[in-house]
Parts: C-alpha cells; structure tokens; sequence
C-alpha cells in the first residue's frame, strides 16, 4: 500500500531518471526556478507555484486529496473527466473501492500551465543536432501559442466533480510521457542492427503490446510522411515528450542535423507537409497507445507494490509484470 504523496513522488522519480536533460539538467532548471522566485515581489510570492521549485514537471500534480491517504487502488485512464469521476463515484457504489484517480491528460490547474514543460523540447531536439539557440528561437511562438489556446478552458470541470464526491485526483502527464520517450530510444537502439527501412521502424514498433492492440483498433503506428521502402536513416523519437507537439518549422532543423525519420504520437498536417517537403520520413506511433504505454510502465511501479490497477477512458492497460510471470 502508498499514499497518494508517495504515488505523486515516485512518478516524479521515474520521470526525472527518464529525462532527455538528465539529473544535471534538472538541477539547473529547479535553480533558475528558484532565483526567479526569490526574485519576486511579496505579492507575486503569494501566487507562485512553489511546487514547480522541487517538481519540473507542471503538468504533473495531486490535485484533489490528501497527501497521506493510503491508497488501495487506482482508477487509471488517459482522460478523466466529470464522467470518469461519476464511473469511480458508480464503481464504489458496486463494490470496487477505487481510493484515487490518475489521469494520464492533465486537468485543473496542470492543464493551464501546459506550455511550461515545452522547453524540455529544446534539450531533446539538441540531442538530434539542433543548436539550443535556434530550438528556443523557434518554440518560443509556439509555447505562446499553446499557452493562448489553452487559456479559456474549463480547467477545474474533472477537480470539482472529485471533490463533491469526495475522490482524490492526480495527473501524470510529461513524466510518464518521459517514460515512453526513453523506452522507444532503447528500442530502437536495440534493434538498431535490423532496422534500415521505415518499414522497419513500423516493425519493430509493431512488437510492442500496446502498438500491437491498437493495431486491431485500426489505431496502430502508421507512416504519414515517406513509405515503407525509404532508408530510415537516423530514427528520433521527438515528439514524442514535452507538453505537446512543437512548431511544425523544426522539421527543417532536424534534416539538416542529420534526421531521417521522426517518430512521434501525432502530427498536425503542417507538420506532416513540413515533414514531406523537406524529405523527412514521418512515422507516428499512436497518441492513445503511446499515453498508454507511458502510464502502464507507472503503473506497473505501483502494481510492485500492491496497489490495484482498474483502467478506464481509451487506457490500453497491459501489465509488464503479468507478462514476465508467465
């Protein structure tokens, strides 16, 4: 059994072992963080997220529930909304005993502040070759972008629905997304020797159990830019993590550092032209099955230590313990 405050630290754990940035780099952020705050006025103090000094991942927060409650089993899925609230409220009414909520999308206030895990785009897109200035010259219209898009929302609808019925909620969004990104890089690395075709990449791609279940949903990886026959080249997993997809511009920046083909969970149709243009394979892996993959691999960190697992809201649950004790 973990509290809820345990839960929420171990997947900050987990993702920060996981992040393109590496520990260093980690550290580095939570210390600029810190001067901008002690560099505030009292009154700009007061409304600071303090937690963001000690997690670097915005979009990652408890946001109904006390820390200390003991936590039996989860009810786990990639959106949870007002209805997954009342599925968890209807749920215990027949017996389930589900004691928190993990949605994998953030909401509430994690939701509003989206766009500030975009910079971790800029450390990963420096790894594929991309020079930090111009990885931040060219995020910085599109963080503003998303921060305008998703600035009206109804952040709070999923946060008050919890705390009516009296259900502790969290999201997990950038670090299990973190997760998915350092899981396909050892893939790839590992299969390095037999991929030399995009089909390749769809291959090996394919192995993994939750591409293989979207796949019979007719929701499987699929190649948007490119065809099965092109020379993969450099295969990068960058769109993987960050917030959500970058400017569409950074598909030139990565052919020229040297990209073949980029693997992501979805793609605009400007990036997808961007792509083609400037002859770039395209491959995307799946949104659903991607998020799924993210959170299983938490998930199953929680299911090592007790906690029951109910999945619900397009969560292709697939238990990586399961499969090892068979």
């Amino acid at each position: 059994m973990l509290t809820l405050e345990q839960i929420y630290r171990l997947a900050i754990e987990k993702a920060v072992s996981k992040d393109p940035r590496g520990p260093e780099g980690i550290t580095k952020l939570l210390g600029r963080r810190k001067k901008i705050y002690d560099d505030l006025p009292k009154s700009k103090q007061d409304v600071f997220d303090t937690e963001s000094l000690h997690n670097p991942y915005s979009d990652t927060r408890i946001l109904v529930g006390k820390s200390d409650l003991k936590v039996d089993r989860v009810l786990a899925g990639i959106d949870i909304n007002a209805s997954e609230v009342l599925l968890a409220d209807r749920l215990n009414q027949k017996g389930a005993s589900i004691d928190l909520l993990i949605a994998h999308h953030p909401e509430g206030g994690p939701l509003a502040a989206l766009h500030e895990v975009m910079d971790l785009q800029v450390d990963l897109l420096w790894r594929y070759g991309v020079p930090v200035n111009i990885g931040e010259g060219i995020l910085r219209d599109r963080i503003a972008e998303v921060q305008r898009r998703f600035s009206p929302r109804n952040h709070n609808q999923a946060v008050d629905a919890a705390k009516l019925l009296g259900l502790a909620l969290m999201c997990a969004h950038t670090a299990t997304d973190n997760l998915v990104y350092a899981y396909l890089e050892d893939l790839f690395a590992e299969n390095a020797g037999r991929i030399d075709t995009v089909g390749d990449v769809l291959e090996v791609l394919g192995g993994v159990p939750e591409y293989k279940e979207a796949a019979r949903g007719k929701a499987g990886p699929m190649i948007f830019a490119g065809n099965e026959k092109n020379r993969a080249g450099k295969v990068a997993p960058v769109e993987i993590t960050g917030g959500t997809e970058g400017s569409h511009i950074i598909a030139e920046k990565l052919a020229i550092a040297g990209v073949g083909t980029i693997v992501g969970m979805h793609a605009s149709e400007e990036f997808q032209k961007e792509c083609a243009k400037h002859h770039l394979n395209l491959v995307i892996a799946g949104h659903m099955s991607s998020d799924s993959l993210g959170m299983n691999l938490f998930l199953d960190e929680l299911e090592l230590r007790s906690v029951g697992i109910t999945a619900c809201s397009g969560l292709i649950r697939i238990s990586r313990n399961r499969r090892r004790q068979k």
